[in-house]
């Protein structure tokens, strides 16, 4: 038996903002950083959960401090406990009266807790010997649908359909495992698109990932229009008509001017339009979604729950859905939406780049191709070359794919000086 000793966490910021890494229309100026969570135990192995919540500076040491507020929730409790039951511990947490009346289920606290419960994922990871991803689509069906809380989703999904679903898939993981392995999980690139950079570097970088044998680049539009439409000129020019070029607004819009814009760039072939109006807007996403179809729209990133999710597929108001590994309540509840993208059909193609979300989220991808929906055809996770070289398992990219990792755990570890040089306001 071991005991949870700590709690730590830390205020990770990284000067992005210097080089317009991450620029884009609302966005200007962001220093990629980390509201990080080290859970600590009394084990003899040593081994310890490492999960964060992601976010552009300014505001992380109040995720922080939300994080920290959580941790009676762990300390001194048994971590066999917490582990063996990870359905339990998430609504644990998620149930609490006085927690949910800071959301209900998003905002800061939400977040916090999903950070939480992603480090004790990373520890149930390591301490079993697998990467999360194996560790996720070696659980039966019926173990996976008590991770998942389907209180608010019985409408669109039931405890049934969720089983459903992954018997359905149950016969060729063995198969899908070996395949990833092998040949890694189809990627996308935003690394030329960040609104801040030139039409050179713009160029250059395109050029790039065509040589690096990504399939699909992604471009920020939303700042001026003239610009965007000599931007995707640009970039059509340089990839060439066989690679596929996302769009991403980041909410820059609203209804009439989205569908006014997109207008405008469809000559480009445009694979989807992410984000082009405020992410909590169902009624305008859906209207957006006729407007601009065949361009397909694409959202997520900042969806605060599953019940969001839910009624955005309920209103066809995505056509590719965009999960993200900090956003909402940890893997468990990707895991919510991962069943709902399974049951309406729709790719889910996440959200990535910013600092650890590539190391995370491939792992929820990769299950959902083992366990869940069992296709990665016409679904690609984001993928930015920035800060992964202070991860302890950082990502590896081959011919614009995701190698399936093999280390232990959820591959949101911070190497420890990289946290200790970078840490807000202490660090070098």
């Amino acid at each position: 038996m071991s005991t949870v000793i700590a709690l730590e966490t830390s205020d990770i910021r990284f000067p992005t903002s210097t080089s317009l890494d991450g620029s884009d229309a609302m966005n200007l100026d962001p220093d990629y950083s980390a509201a990080y969570v080290r859970i600590v135990t009394d084990a003899a192995d040593d081994l310890e959960g490492h999960g964060f919540v992601f976010t552009i500076g300014r505001g992380n040491d109040v995720q922080v401090a939300a994080i920290q507020a959580l941790a009676d929730y762990v300390v001194g409790r048994n971590a066999e406990e917490l582990l063996a039951n990870m359905g339990a511990t998430w609504r644990e947490f998620v149930w609490d009266s006085q927690l949910r009346w800071l959301g209900p289920e998003k905002g800061v606290m939400h977040m916090a807790i999903g950070a939480v419960v992603n480090a004790l994922w990373d520890l149930k990871a390591k301490r079993a010997g697998l990467p999360l991803w194996q560790l996720l689509g070696r659980m039966s069906p019926e173990e996976l649908v008590e991770l998942v809380d389907f209180r608010y989703l019985t409408d669109a999904i039931t405890p049934e359909d969720a089983l459903q679903i992954l018997r359905a898939a149950e016969p060729g993981r063995a198969e899908r495992e070996a395949q990833l392995l092998a040949s890694g999980y189809p990627a996308y690139t935003t690394t030329p698109g960040w609104l801040g950079y030139s039409d050179e570097k713009l160029a250059r970088l395109a050029r790039e990932a065509v040589e690096q044998g990504f399939g699909m680049i992604k471009l920020k539009v939303g700042g001026n229009l003239e610009d965007d439409i000599r931007r995707m000129r640009l970039a059509r020019e340089v990839v060439g008509p066989d690679i596929a070029i996302g769009t991403d607004a980041n909410q820059r819009w609203g209804v009439d001017e989205a569908i006014e814009w997109m207008s405008h760039l469809a000559q480009f072939d445009v694979a989807w339009i992410e984000e082009p109006t405020n992410p909590d807007d169902l009624l305008a996403h859906a209207a957006i979604a006729r407007g601009v179809a065949p361009i397909r729209v694409a959202t997520g990133e900042h969806m605060a729950n599953r019940v969001m999710f839910k009624q955005f597929l309920q209103a066809d108001a995505l056509q590719v859905l965009q999960i993200d590994a900090t956003r909402v309540g940890g893997v468990n509840e990707n895991i919510a939406i991962l069943l709902l993208a399974a049951k309406f059909g729709v790719p889910v193609c996440p959200h990535a780049g910013g600092v650890g979300l590539c190391e995370a989220v491939q792992h929820l991808s990769m299950f959902d191709f083992v366990a869940v929906s069992g296709s990665n055809e016409g679904r690609v996770i984001e993928f930015v070359d920035h800060l992964h070289e202070h991860f302890v398992t950082p990502v590896v990219m081959q011919s614009g794919a995701y190698q399936a990792p093999t280390a232990p755990g959820a591959g949101t570890e911070m190497l420890a000086a990289s946290r200790a040089e970078y840490e807000f306001a202490v660090g070098a």
